[in-house]
């Protein structure tokens, strides 16, 4: 092999290299990457309790860029806490919303602008809004979209709220807000 040959082939080998790196992180900055779930906070939609596999997911990154996060889906987030952590969460309500919580400090919260409350489908195991309150949608990276391991496990994943979880019409607001003002004079 001539030493012209050994260039070009290490050229072609270097702009191969570059263009794969370039074009990968791009992939997951601008697209979608995937990511492991762990613990028990998502279940039985992510690591159900019989399962010896964590779920991956695809984390779709472009449509959180391109689109509004609505009610039920499912949001990869940086954590208002431990800004190390990424939780994997339901978008429960939205801003302007008024939600019935589950055990935070308030009875109802009524979402500010800019921010959006989220839980965890297995409530008695979920670090969510029901600690730390509305999280603001700026911390929001990615849309997880589809289960893709375990193999028996792949699956497109639904935007829904579950069971029993909904926002509060404004009537019932005013009257829920209307009888706690009521008991505030008694007392």
């Amino acid at each position: 092999m001539t030493s012209n040959t050994s260039r070009s082939l290490a050229k072609l080998f270097c702009g191969t290299y570059f263009i794969g790196v370039a074009g990968s992180v791009t992939f997951f900055d601008k697209v979608g990457y995937l990511a492991t779930v762990d613990g028990r906070s998502m279940q039985p939609v992510f690591n159900p309790k019989k399962s010896k596999w964590r779920d991956i997911i695809f984390c779709n990154r472009w449509f959180v860029q391109r689109h509004k996060i609505e009610k039920g889906d499912i949001v990869s987030l940086v954590s208002p806490n431990h800004p190390n952590e990424v939780l994997v969460k339901r978008v429960i309500a939205l801003e302007g919303e008024t939600i019935r919580t589950l055990n935070y400090k308030m009875r109802h919260v009524t979402i500010p602008k800019g921010h959006c409350w989220i839980e965890g489908d297995n409530h008695e195991q979920s670090l969510d809004s029901n600690f730390f309150g509305p999280v603001t949608v700026g911390l929001i990276h990615s849309k997880a979209t589809h289960i893709i391991w375990p193999l028996h496990r792949i699956q497109r994943l639904k935007s829904e709220l579950p069971a029993g979880r909904t926002v509060l019409d404004r009537r019932k607001v005013d009257e829920l807000l209307d009888k706690e003002e009521l008991l505030e004079e008694v007392e």
